[in-house]
């Protein structure tokens, strides 16, 4: 039986409750990532700021503001302030298609994984589309 340990990516970025949504931006255009958790000091899960999350933050563009100045006022907003605080989480024991499901069923674009309160990785979307196109290829092999 498969489990989410067995497919979760265990080195995660992560932020504190007091970066800002500044940081929170540079952290997912640099490292491409559209999920970004946030821990406390012990590394234990308390939030989930999300690319989407930063899209609805964002002032239009239909403002007219320049990149500088939303920069600047995203800089002034601690992630305390924004992160989602009521997000589901799975067990690194949890079985995989079970995990799978309640990804698709509450269109979920990630799971942090926690063990103990503690932060020990994150499983996606993205992370089920590499293991069906592995699957595919196997079986593809077969022929």
């Amino acid at each position: 039986m498969l489990t989410v340990q067995d497919l979760m990516t265990t080195q995660v970025f992560t932020l504190l409750e007091s970066d800002t949504l500044y940081t929170a931006r540079q952290i997912m255009e640099m490292a491409r990532v559209r999920h970004v958790p946030i821990v406390d000091a012990q590394d234990r899960f308390i939030g989930l700021i999300t690319h989407r999350d930063m899209l609805a933050l964002a002032v239009s563009k239909l403002s007219e503001i320049d990149q500088s100045t939303q920069d600047e006022l995203d800089a002034g907003i601690p992630l305390k302030e924004t992160m989602r605080q009521d997000v589901a989480t799975v067990a690194p024991d949890t079985r995989l298609r079970d995990a799978a499901q309640m990804l698709l069923e509450h269109k979920y674009g990630c799971l942090p994984v926690v063990d103990d309160g503690k932060l020990v990785g994150i499983i996606t979307e993205a992370d089920f589309l590499r293991l069906t196109i592995s699957l595919m290829d196997a079986l593809d092999e077969r022929g």
